[in-house]
């Protein structure tokens, strides 16, 4: 058996962490929110330890999707005294949430400060799970920036329509722009093309925003799947349920699938200091 002081260096001993990847789209409104909610469900079922963050902060909805209540939540962490973990509730789905604050205008925008003690309570939690999922904001606000910075990887959720795939190389190039000051830089976001019609549109889609981000920024995003327009995945969400509850959604269940084999087994991250 350990002795006590054995297991207090355990405790103090470097462990590596869970990756975090941040799911933000260039505005508002293109299904980000139903995404990483049903991939953290698609993770779960395959065993991945995951934990979302609403940090969609000031609009957060997740909880409403998910049809989850709890006592605490991310205001608790912003305000200080309370551990994020403390904060998880394990969902139906099989995976740790985090609620995040909704109408409160204090958290809308962080401070510094407090952007960076967020950083390191989603770090600190992140030594327990596979996987760290956060439900950005939409835009490009200094949060958006400066917690897409702190991430291991960003996931960009468009849609074909026009101002959907302006505001995302907006985002695309605002990052970039931040990146070039910083050491290691931020990686190019990967992109998931939502509510497309069909595969050819999803793929115009996804170069349009790739050969647009070439000629400007010398970036390549990565595609990483798509989803398709369904009204099934519509009615689905106005009766709070995942696309694994049925409802006519196997068509989009099983791109939802190929997503989340990408995010099965992340590589675990070496716990550093703060870009």
């Amino acid at each position: 058996m350990s002795t006590v002081a054995e297991r207090r260096a355990a405790r103090r001993a470097p462990r590596d962490r869970a990756p975090i990847l941040y799911v933000t789209g260039g505005k508002g409104g293109v299904g980000k929110t139903v995404l990483c909610v049903n991939l953290c469900a698609a993770l779960a079922r395959r065993g991945t330890r995951v934990l979302l963050v609403d940090l969609d902060l000031g609009a957060a909805d997740a909880d409403v999707l998910l049809r989850q209540g709890a006592e605490r939540g991310l205001s608790d962490v912003l305000s200080g005294g309370v551990d994020l973990a403390a904060c998880a509730v394990r969902t139906e789905h099989g995976f740790d949430f985090v609620p995040g604050t909704r109408g409160d205008r204090g958290w809308a925008v962080l401070a510094d400060d407090a952007r960076t003690q967020l950083v390191l309570a989603l770090r600190e939690a992140a030594l327990d799970y596979d996987l760290v999922v956060l439900d950005g904001s939409p835009g490009i606000g200094p949060d958006v920036l400066g917690l897409a910075a702190a991430a291991d990887s960003v996931l960009l959720v468009t849609t074909p329509d026009p101002s959907a795939l302006t505001d995302a190389y907006g985002l695309l190039k605002a990052l970039h722009e931040r990146s070039e000051a910083l050491d290691p830089e931020i990686p190019t976001p990967e992109v998931v093309v939502n509510r497309a019609r069909d595969l050819a549109e999803a793929e115009r889609t996804a170069l349009r925003l790739r050969d647009v981000a070439q000629r400007f920024l010398a970036r390549s995003p990565r595609w990483a799947g798509w989803m398709p327009e369904s009204a099934a995945v519509a009615e689905s969400c106005r009766r709070q349920r995942l696309l694994d509850s049925g409802h006519g959604c196997s068509a989009a269940r099983s791109h939802l699938e190929a997503l989340a084999a990408r995010f099965v087994r992340p590589h675990r991250v070496a716990c550093g200091g703060l870009r």
